[in-house]
């Protein structure tokens, strides 16, 4: 297997960025990282389709990019310490949580970032201190911070949030309390969510939780409200095999919780009706999940996303065992489609 280094172009700042450094890291693959910044946007357009993070420049001069599949790709090249489950329905459960994490929790994390002005603050300040131009004039970064500020917090309405909806707002918040509380009550009991060892699912909720962490609103609830959670993300910096998978039966209680009240109740509702309405060529969609009826844009990327979470259920469903516990949490008859 070749030694050669990777390249990893991304920033601290992006969740799927950081997911995927814990993850070569993890695997011991040697790479470098390279802030995307405004010196390296030539270099990075040399490797990348399009303008998106991260971006994987592999030894052989091919470029890789969207996170999951960059570490599906690497797996089959470097397969241990592998992150799949032997037992086939814990690792489609693992790729399901990593699928809520990439695309529901970031609404988590979207939200608190640019929802509140000392937050949109913190992040446009953190973001041009990253991407300035190397000997650029002291205070070129807070000077480049009001105008990245003005072009993301519209953006909110990517994510179903913004400034004024406050029905949307509070929702996204109550799903990210509920969310951190149950990892927290999960993970007070084992290192990672499948065991002893990371499994596909710890990098989607690591990449999102590290950036809640960062920004001032949610970092300071998590903190006060959640030890376990926070001690995984700081774990997950550098993650380890310390052990183990754990078998079904020691998860369920803690991982049936996540998956009937959030992934279940909340995020493929969202998602079918996500592709419902993609499908139906409409702009906007509105769904009744959890006692709200949520409206936002329609999403091209996650309609995608859910027909490859679908398709990855449909090798496994004559599994008896799985569809026993899909059915029991109410998330079954979603990834039939």
């Amino acid at each position: 297997m070749t030694q050669e280094q990777y390249r990893l172009f991304g920033a601290e700042m992006s969740p799927y960025s950081v997911k995927v450094r814990a993850y070569l890291r993890y695997k011991g693959i040697p790479h470098r990282w390279v802030v995307r910044s405004m010196d390296q946007m030539a270099e990075f357009g040399k490797y990348a389709k399009l303008p998106l993070i991260p971006c994987l420049a592999c030894p052989d001069g091919t470029g890789l990019q969207d996170s999951t599949p960059i570490m599906e790709k690497l797996e089959a090249q470097f397969p241990e310490p592998s992150v799949r489950i032997p037992d086939a329905a814990l690792d489609f459960l693992s790729a399901l949580i990593e699928e809520y994490a990439d695309e529901w929790c970031n609404k988590h994390m979207f939200h608190y970032r640019w929802y509140y002005e000392p937050d949109a603050k913190s992040a446009a300040l953190r973001i041009a201190q990253e991407v300035v131009p190397a000997g650029s004039p002291a205070g070129a970064a807070g000077q480049m911070a009001p105008s990245l500020e003005q072009r993301m917090v519209p953006r909110l309405s990517f994510v179903g949030s913004g400034r004024g909806n406050t029905a949307n707002a509070a929702f996204i918040e109550r799903s990210f309390i509920r969310t951190a509380q149950i990892l927290d009550a999960h993970l007070g009991e084992r290192a990672y969510l499948f065991g002893a060892r990371p499994a596909m699912a710890d990098f989607g909720i690591y990449g999102q939780f590290k950036e809640l962490l960062s920004d001032p609103t949610a970092g300071t609830w998590l903190r006060g409200n959640t030890p376990h959670l926070v001690a995984f993300v700081e774990r997950m910096e550098d993650p380890q095999a310390l052990g183990d998978f754990e078998p079904m039966a020691n998860l369920m209680p803690g991982l049936s919780r996540l998956l009937r009240d959030e992934v279940a109740a909340c995020f493929l509702p969202w998602s079918d009706a996500n592709a419902r309405a993609l499908a139906a060529g409409q702009a906007t969609f509105s769904v009744h999940i959890d006692g709200v009826d949520f409206t936002q844009e329609v999403q091209k990327y996650h309609a995608r996303s859910l027909a490859e979470i679908r398709r990855k259920y449909a090798v496994l469903r004559e599994d008896a065992r799985l569809n026993l516990v899909l059915s029991d949490v109410g998330a079954q008859r979603w990834l039939e489609g």
